[in-house]
């Protein structure tokens, strides 16, 4: 402790004795205002009138306490301090990419439990252990893929490292050269003249060595060697173990001297993988060692902070306040100041510290996603915990009145409103966001996604009218047969009765022709009932056209608005077909956002095939 150091950091606390005095002052005062009771009262009675002696020393013991702490608490809160702490006035802002082998010989098992699942954990000490600076992250096999791009955020890409498997990857193979273009691509689009670049390899194919340095430029490539020098067969999904075009049995072995190679070359150094954190350590004071002069020199420039030693007084306040801690004189601010769940109100102290942004990112990170949208101001924020909180609908509606959207909006309002179930408006948002954003991939996906769904919906609304169509044709045809069926036991009665009339009776040929007559009648009446039917059956066909034209220009109208009729005529004839279906859709749109192995999957060979007709065309 240097006592020409000792100074107070708020000195204008001590403004605050003067009214604490007075009060003392006044206390004191109103004590002695009382009197000497002995000049009014007798002796005798003074017992019965006055406090005992030790009430009364009790009671001048709590007002001194009162006083010094009333002193001590101001003292603290001027900010005592003798010690200077050197903070750098200049933040660290060294880019480091992660390059990650996603190549199938990284499921290989002669580490436990895979080398892949061991150089993840390795990624993730690495973020653990980088307070400042910029990383990024790619993956790559036969090719190589950006996963996250420079930033200060390690949690981000913490996020995605479970997701990294060798499946996701559209091709085989090892292109070393293909992770360090994409490693000096993405560093040098974050303005960075130097950087590092860690490669974190089983191995590296043959071209590396020759063109790893014309690539690399003033980057330096440091490698972290998975694996071990036996190595270990590599495990199939599908049983069984990996094997070449012999039908031998692939059993990939760490060669550590040709990594070593490449990272001498690129002005690195190599570490194997171990079982403690000497491997990272290293990694990254090379990876800070890649800082320029200017800025080491910058991170030497130091502001002059004073740590503050108020604090320490106020645990001389404790035994003071256990004096009045008695008869709930302080159970009231203790209750006050206890951290227990309360109801939100239109204020609240949080307010006084946080903006309602600050506040609802806090409730985001701790997955509160209905409290954060609650928070937030910022529309996009707001939209974005709505759509957490499986609230789309008020997803979409958050982010349509926005002045000037950006593709980004678009597609997430785009996404909340097919998640939500309205997939036209959808795809009309989607549209949106690709005319601002061609290249927009995310989009483009999402919108092939949605087109298949309206076409589903199309394909079974027709399998459904044609199979109505098919029940009333049947039903006309089994009316029709009944019908003939009685036509014809008609005839055959009447002929039994003529037959017993003429046996019985062979004088009766007047009424014999009467009832011949009469019979005639009836198959003519027969006939033309039948051809009434028939003709009804024309008519019902003709009207049947008719719907199908009507319908047929209806689905010349805007496309919304035919898919809303067709939605409600489809329900109307069979609600449950229409919960089927929508049950069946919601199945479907729960698969997108819940699967991002799947995503960054998508994503990578939509890159890749984007590249490879790029490629063709060139």
């Amino acid at each position: 402790m240097n006592l020409a150091d000792f100074h107070f950091i708020r000195p204008y606390w001590f403004l605050a004795l003067l009214p604490a005095f007075i009060f003392i002052a006044l206390s004191v005062r109103n004590k002695l205002a009382r009197g000497n009771w002995s000049e009014v009262c007798d002796s005798a009675l003074l017992p019965f009138i006055l406090q005992n002696g030790d009430k009364k020393a009790k009671r001048r013991w709590t007002s001194a306490a009162m006083s010094i702490a009333s002193v001590l608490a101001i003292i603290a809160l001027a900010g005592p301090t003798w010690e200077r702490l050197p903070t750098p006035a200049f933040r660290n802002d060294a880019a480091l990419v992660v390059a990650l082998d996603l190549s199938r010989s990284m499921n290989a098992t002669d580490i436990n439990p895979s080398r892949l699942i061991r150089a993840r954990y390795k990624i993730a000490d690495i973020l653990q252990l980088r307070k400042d600076g910029l990383t990024a992250l790619i993956a790559y096999a036969g090719d190589a893929f950006t996963v996250t791009p420079l930033t200060s955020d390690n949690a981000t890409i913490s996020n995605q490292l479970n997701a990294l498997t060798t499946d996701i990857m559209p091709s085989d193979g090892s292109n070393t050269l293909a992770a360090l273009k994409q490693a000096v691509e993405l560093l040098q689009q974050g303005g960075q003249t130097q950087g590092s670049i860690l490669l974190i390899a089983d191995g590296i194919n043959a071209n590396a060595m020759a063109q790893a340095k014309s690539i690399l430029g003033n980057y330096k490539l440091s490698i972290l060697g998975i694996g071990t020098a036996e190595g270990a067969p590599i495990k199939l999904t599908s049983g069984g173990f990996l094997k070449d075009e012999q039908g031998n049995i692939v059993v990939p072995k760490l060669d550590s001297s040709q990594l070593a190679s490449l990272a001498q070359i690129g002005d690195g150094i190599y570490q194997t993988i171990s079982s403690d954190d000497g491997d990272i350590q290293n990694l990254i004071a090379n990876s800070n060692a890649a800082v320029t002069e200017q800025t080491m020199e910058d991170s030497k420039h130091l502001v002059e902070q004073w740590a503050e030693q108020g604090p320490w007084l106020l645990l001389l306040l404790l035994p003071l306040a256990a004096l009045y801690f008695r008869k709930g004189l302080l159970i009231v601010p203790v209750i006050v100041l206890m951290n227990y769940p309360q109801d939100s109100y239109a204020f609240e102290w949080q307010d006084l510290w946080k903006t309602p942004d600050q506040q609802g990112q806090q409730a985001f990170d701790h997955q509160q996603y209905e409290q954060a949208a609650a928070k937030f101001k910022s529309p996009d924020w707001q939209a974005a915990a709505q759509y957490k909180a499986e609230k789309y609908q008020q997803a979409a509606e958050t982010l349509q009145p926005l002045q000037q959207p950006t593709a980004d909006v678009y597609y997430n309002r785009a996404t909340a409103l097919a998640k939500a179930g309205q997939l036209q408006p959808a795809l009309d948002v989607y549209n949106k966001a690709l005319k601002l954003n061609p290249k927009h991939e995310d989009a483009l996906y999402n919108k092939k996604l949605v087109e298949q769904a309206l076409e589903k919906q199309k394909q079974d609304k027709k399998q459904d009218q044609d199979k109505k169509k098919s029940d009333s044709d049947s039903s006309d045809k089994d009316k029709k047969d009944d019908k003939s069926d009685e036509s014809q036991d008609k005839p055959d009665d009447q002929k039994d009765q003529q037959d017993k009339d003429k046996q019985s009776d062979k004088s009766s040929d007047n009424q014999k022709n009467e009832d011949n007559d009469q019979s005639q009648n009836d198959k003519s009446n027969q006939s033309e009932q039948q051809a009434d039917n028939d003709q009804q059956k024309s008519d019902e066909e003709k009207q049947n056209e008719q719907d199908k034209q009507t319908e047929s220009n209806q689905a010349s109208q805007p496309e919304k608005e035919a898919d809303d009729k067709q939605a409600q005529q489809q329900s109307a004839q069979n609600p449950d077909k229409s919960d089927e279906q929508k049950q069946a859709q919601e199945q479907w749109l729960k698969r997108i956002p819940d699967d991002p192995a799947g995503l960054l999957k998508r994503k990578f060979k939509y890159q890749y095939s984007q590249r490879n007709r790029g490629s063709q065309q060139e």
